[in-house]
């Protein structure tokens, strides 16, 4: 039997705004008041809270340790069909996301926002998302994730709104709400109460500046490898020192970027020769 919490319903911690003549909001029946929210701006609601609703993200969701405001940009299209995209002005591949449809949806979810919420817009040309902004974000009060489709966004929506693009890395998906999610996940494992051990997210790679060292348990012979014997030993200063040493062997054999800015912060550059 698992003693993984059963997973909250798709509505706890939620506040959702569906299609309708004029969008209505649902306040989240779990979320404490001044909880961390995040603000999601998307096209396909139902997406969400996705995986957010499982296991140590969804049970903090439903203790209302964090909440989920969703706010459908299809609500607020143009007609009577509520188109959002038009086509590229001087031509090109792909519709573009109307800055007039695309406002008045940032209008409404900044509405509802409150407190230090920055607005990011989650697109393949954006700054790399990584731990250190996961870690800045779980220190306000909340992020506004603006989820892009299409070919793009009308830019002039970004500049008025001042949305700070953001990436998951050099690769492109068919929309912002995976990228969304991970951003979020990362985000709300940062807090506290979220994670039943906070070393857990002070040891994990890159909280260190560093990949984490591998990790081992019983059986303490599988298949004819076995744990190293350091970790058998119960000293704790060797089993740290072995940790720290196995993190800087990864990181300079799969992440030299990560290692190089690590020596550059310790003012010794001059060892990147050895990479």
């Amino acid at each position: 039997m698992s003693d993984e919490p059963a997973p909250p319903s798709r509505a706890s911690g939620r506040r959702s705004v569906r299609p309708s003549a004029l969008p209505r909001d649902l306040m989240a029946e779990g979320a404490a008041a001044g909880a961390w929210t995040a603000h999601v701006v998307t096209l396909l609601p139902e997406a969400f809270p996705g995986p957010l609703g499982l296991s140590l993200t969804g049970r903090a969701l439903a203790e209302g340790v964090w909440a989920l405001d969703v706010t459908d940009l299809r609500a607020f299209g143009e007609g009577r069909h509520r188109a959002v995209d038009d086509t590229p002005a001087g031509g090109g591949a792909g519709m573009v996301l109307r800055a007039d449809v695309g406002a008045r949806a940032l209008d409404h979810a900044l509405g509802r926002a409150r407190g230090d919420v920055p607005r990011l817009l989650l697109s393949p040309r954006g700054r790399r998302f990584g731990q250190a902004m996961a870690a800045d974000l779980a220190a306000r009060d909340g992020v506004l994730l603006f989820c892009g489709r299409f070919e793009g966004v009308d830019e002039r929506l970004i500049e008025h709104y001042g949305l700070a693009e953001v990436s998951l890395g050099d690769f492109v998906l068919t929309g912002g709400e995976i990228a969304a999610q991970a951003l979020i996940d990362a985000t709300v494992r940062l807090m506290p109460r979220v994670l039943g051990n906070q070393r857990s997210a002070e040891e994990e790679s890159f909280s260190s500046g560093l990949l984490e060292y591998p990790h081992y348990t019983r059986p303490a012979d599988w298949r004819g490898r076995r744990i190293p014997e350091v970790l058998l030993s119960g000293h704790h200063a060797r089993i740290a020192a072995w940790r720290q040493a196995e993190a800087e062997r990864l990181t300079k054999e799969r992440r030299p970027d990560l290692w190089r800015a690590r020596l550059a912060q310790q003012g010794r550059p001059e060892e990147d020769r050895e990479l």
